[in-house]
């Protein structure tokens, strides 16, 4: 008992629809996708992460790959207590002096609802967590950027995660004004596939369409440096023979062109709400991005057309928001924004 009290038992975890991230002692020591593959028999894990993301769409009849996180929160509990409880482990595997968790921070979007907080909650306690903490995405997101969230001074922050895309005033340690809308990066990968279904007649699977994302993703028609045509291959939807298709990045602006001008809408209904000496703040010091949607080429130069306020994409916008919730568990008796 005595080595186990000696041990700084605690964690952060920026729980995403898309990654879960984790740090331990100041270091993010898991970087995984939020996926699980059970075996549809038993029920039992047959692979969490990155090994369950290679299955799938491509696993047989007697294993099925889970996703516990739609939108941002909890859809499946069994699945995210089991894949929680299993990226724990992963840390124990690499640390041995590692003992399960008394404290624990979890960030959450800021448009959940009470049984979604519960949700995420029970789920970290059934996992080892002793005392959990509750953070808001933004606010993490905000802490992650270097912003001083408490000060007296507005600053506007816009995470776009996998499931949510979250757009927040905070000032005095407290968020203004916000939206939280669910138009994000899986609803872009959705758009993706739709686009190509419905323009060149070929069916491709997620994976693809992230990868169409990655390579040759864009949130206008013009760029000074554009990527080259990615070569896509699948099945014809009509004859089923294989095609092989060059997209631009031209065409996955127009494929995500209306997603997109949700959030713009989003961006312009928050900077409507804000009280006159936080806009004026809010001019000065810029909007700042964060989240993997936030390195979509041209982003920034979209929302500063539709705004004019100048955009800031954060320092490895991906990580952002669980580097804000590790400083968030190491100042826990301070900040008085984190929720119990």
């Amino acid at each position: 008992m005595g080595l186990f009290s000696m041990l700084s038992q605690e964690l952060a975890m920026d729980l995403g629809t898309a990654n879960t991230l984790i740090i331990y002692n100041d270091k993010i020591v898991v970087d995984e996708p939020s996926i699980v593959a059970v075996n549809a028999h038993t029920g039992k894990i047959e692979a969490i992460g990155t090994k369950a993301q290679e299955m799938h769409g491509r696993t047989h009849q007697h294993i099925k790959t889970i996703r516990p996180l739609r939108d941002g929160v909890i859809a499946d509990f069994e699945a995210a207590e089991m894949m929680i409880r299993g990226m724990i482990k992963m840390i124990k595997s690499r640390n041995q002096m590692f003992a399960p968790s008394l404290k624990m921070v979890i960030c959450i979007p800021s448009g959940s609802t009470n049984v979604e907080v519960k949700a995420v909650r029970d789920s970290a306690e059934h996992a080892g967590g002793r005392e959990v903490f509750m953070i808001y995405e933004p606010m993490a997101a905000a802490l992650g950027i270097g912003l001083d969230v408490e000060a007296p001074e507005g600053n506007m922050v816009i995470d776009i995660g996998g499931g949510t895309s979250e757009v927040a005033v905070i000032s005095l340690g407290g968020i203004v004004c916000n939206e939280s809308i669910n138009i994000a990066g899986d609803v872009f990968t959705e758009d993706i596939q739709t686009y190509m279904k419905s323009q060149h007649n070929i069916n491709i699977g997620e994976r693809t369409a992230e990868d169409i994302k990655i390579s040759v993703g864009a949130a206008v028609d013009t760029l000074e440096n554009p990527p080259e045509d990615m070569v896509v291959s699948g099945p014809n939807i009509i004859t089923a023979l294989p095609l092989n298709i060059a997209v631009s990045y031209k065409e996955i602006f127009q494929a995500l062109d209306q997603s997109l001008s949700k959030i713009d809408a989003a961006i312009l209904k928050v900077l409507a709400k804000i009280p006159p000496e936080l806009y004026s703040d809010i001019v000065r010091n810029g909007i700042y991005l964060a989240g993997g949607g936030a390195l979509l080429r041209g982003l920034d130069k979209r929302f500063e057309q539709r705004t004019r306020i100048p955009f800031h994409i954060a320092e490895d916008p991906l990580r952002a928001v669980a580097r804000g919730t590790g400083r968030a568990l190491k100042n826990s008796d301070k900040f008085s924004f984190l929720m119990r």
